[in-house]
């Protein structure tokens, strides 16, 4: 017993035309490049679970995109590029507390010497990082686990902090 048809799509020029071009672009994000496949294969007129098996994904997967992108096509549909109407949706939970600046503080902090903070230590750790970095006004509280924890990563986000 076959189920409900879904809402077909239809693409305009431009929209076919950019779709096509990130699903060719050997740089693309292949969670995007593949979303952009779930799209193109709609506005053929697929259903979900022809779609679905054409690419190897899940019925729900493609029933997600399919929806993200009708409900994109609205009033402020020219505000937004295709690659901004496939993008993830904001992911729920707190905030960050700690902003990329302060971060990167953090990071150049711990690249110091702590015998140049007055620390008579060899290397830093999570604990005197973090009551340094409350010292100099870099955050207003961190926990030493945290500290920690950043110190761990230091390596690869010090190169992002330097660059970005």
């Amino acid at each position: 017993m076959p189920g409900p048809r879904p809402v077909p799509i239809a693409l305009t020029s431009e929209d076919r035309h950019a779709l096509e071009a990130l699903v060719r672009r050997r740089t693309a994000p292949q969670q995007a490049a593949a979303r952009a496949r779930v799209v193109l294969l709609a506005a053929e007129g697929l259903d979900n679970s022809a779609i679905a098996r054409a690419l190897g994904l899940d019925v729900d997967t493609v029933r997600l995109w399919r929806g993200r992108w009708l409900a994109a096509t609205g009033a402020a549909v020219a505000e937004l590029s295709v690659a901004e109407r496939l993008a993830d949706a904001p992911r729920p939970g707190r905030p960050a507390r700690i902003t990329a600046e302060q971060h990167c503080r953090l990071v150049a902090l711990a690249c110091e010497a702590p015998d140049a903070a007055g620390r008579p230590l060899s290397q830093w750790t999570g604990r005197d990082l973090a009551e340094e970095a409350v010292a100099r006004g870099t955050v207003g509280t961190i926990s030493p686990r945290h500290a920690a924890r950043l110190l761990k990563r230091g390596i690869s986000d010090r190169t992002a902090c330097a660059t970005g």
